[in-house]
């Protein structure tokens, strides 16, 4: 059974920092590609960050670039998304995601973490 449990979601000001953490179970964590994406009320869910499954190649919405940071542990099946100079923008639900294909990293979803920035 596939799980995915996300963590570290939370309030914060504008321009701190969180780091967001995705647990996997039941499939073979070093062969899917993974990533984070994020809904906000009244929006679509937007893909915000990707990485391969080897980690050797990473992607980011322009909204996120340079800000935000995606990487994994293969060894504890754990992908990250660390998030700096948070924005009230960015206050959204976030959900990590995976797949076999870099090019659609989410067959399957998390049930979410909410990031709220606001002072």
């Amino acid at each position: 059974q596939v799980q995915l449990v996300e963590s570290g979601g939370g309030l914060v000001q504008p321009g701190g920092s969180l780091r967001l953490s995705c647990a996997a179970s039941g499939f073979t964590f070093s062969s899917y590609a993974m990533s984070w994406s994020r809904q906000a009320p009244g929006k679509e869910r937007e893909l915000v960050a990707r990485i391969s499954s080897a980690g050797s190649s990473t992607n980011y919405a322009a909204s996120v670039k340079g800000r935000f940071t995606i990487s994994r542990d293969n060894a504890k099946n754990t992908v990250y998304l660390q998030a700096n100079n948070l924005k009230p923008e960015d206050t959204a639900v976030y959900y990590c995601g995976a797949g076999l294909r870099y090019s659609s990293p989410y067959t399957y979803w998390g049930q979410g973490t909410q990031v709220t920035v606001s002072s």
